[in-house]
């Protein structure tokens, strides 16, 4: 049965916001784009973790979202991320995506402050009936500090505009909680877990090594789809090495950052406190992608 968002199935990519003297590299950022856009992706999803929100200015957060849609133009879906532990400000910040012309919101679940389940349904609840565009929960308690319950978001999932989870709880249980019992489209936020995840329901992911690998990972996707489950399962091998060994290495985005710097997309820079790799832990990347058969430069 087809999903709330199947237009949001498939491959997204967490986009990395690239730097250059402190300052956002928006000529960098087209390039990005432009690469995923050619690849085939679905979606692309700027402003998350991936994107290191927590560090950019309000006024940042803003453009690059204006700046993504703008580059995009239509050739791909765009959805940015727009969440707060502020209520407040994640309206803010999804009224702007939805007059900016994005096509969904990636919203993560309040962090640090810890809200209730009560809380987080009214959260939520009050950014679907704020905007016009679909909202994507994104549940990541390994990083917000509280998970949402599958029994909220099956509450949540009453709303209509409420259409997608990013489901990052690393719990198959949960997922299959969700894709029981509601129509949302649940996408992956761990790329090693895409393929189990999409085994119970789930329609694809939210992707930070399609930073750099795009194709195979809508490879595994497209080939799970066509019911070809062992070509997606050798897929999901050969990438699973390349996706718990480099993003073990340090906090997302400083391995994939570090990554496209060795493949000569990007300066590398990030914003403190996130500091680069150690010499040994780059030592260790250069064996990881060279592994993977990718073009190591320097």
């Amino acid at each position: 049965m087809a999903t709330r968002a199947e237009k949001f199935a498939g491959l997204s990519v967490a986009l990395i916001t690239p730097f250059r003297d402190g300052q956002v590299d928006y000529q960098a950022l087209r390039a990005q784009v432009e690469f995923q856009i050619q690849a085939g992706t679905r979606c692309l999803c700027p402003v998350g973790t991936t994107g290191e929100s927590p560090t950019l200015t309000h006024e940042e957060h803003e453009q690059v979202i204006a700046e993504v849609v703008q580059m995009v133009a239509g050739r791909a879906l765009v959805m940015p991320g727009t969440g707060s532990n502020s209520t407040h400000e994640a309206l803010r910040l999804t009224r702007w995506a939805a007059k900016e012309k994005a096509d969904a919101a990636l919203v993560v679940g309040p962090y640090y402050n810890r809200p209730t389940q009560e809380g987080l349904y009214q959260h939520f609840k009050a950014l679907a009936e704020a905007v016009d565009i679909p909202i994507c929960i994104y549940n990541i308690p390994g990083r917000t500090g509280q998970n949402i319950a599958p029994e909220t978001i099956i509450r949540l999932a009453e709303l209509p505009n409420i259409a997608m989870v990013k489901e990052a709880s690393g719990s198959l249980d949960q997922v299959s909680q969700i894709t029981t019992a509601t129509d949302l489209t649940v996408l992956s936020g761990d790329d090693s877990l895409t393929l189990p995840i999409m085994a119970v329901g789930g329609r694809g992911v939210i992707s930070v090594v399609g930073n750099i690998v795009p194709q195979d990972m809508a490879a595994m996707i497209a080939a799970f789809d066509a019911g070809r489950i062992s070509e997606a399962l050798t897929w999901h091998k050969r990438l699973f090495a390349l996706c718990r060994e480099m993003l073990s290495l340090a906090t997302n985005p400083i391995p994939i950052k570090a990554a496209m710097k060795m493949l000569g997309r990007d300066s590398g820079e990030l914003r403190m406190p996130l500091v680069p790799l150690s010499a040994d832990q780059e030592a260790k990347l250069r064996r990881i992608l060279s592994a993977y058969g990718l073009p190591v430069s320097g």
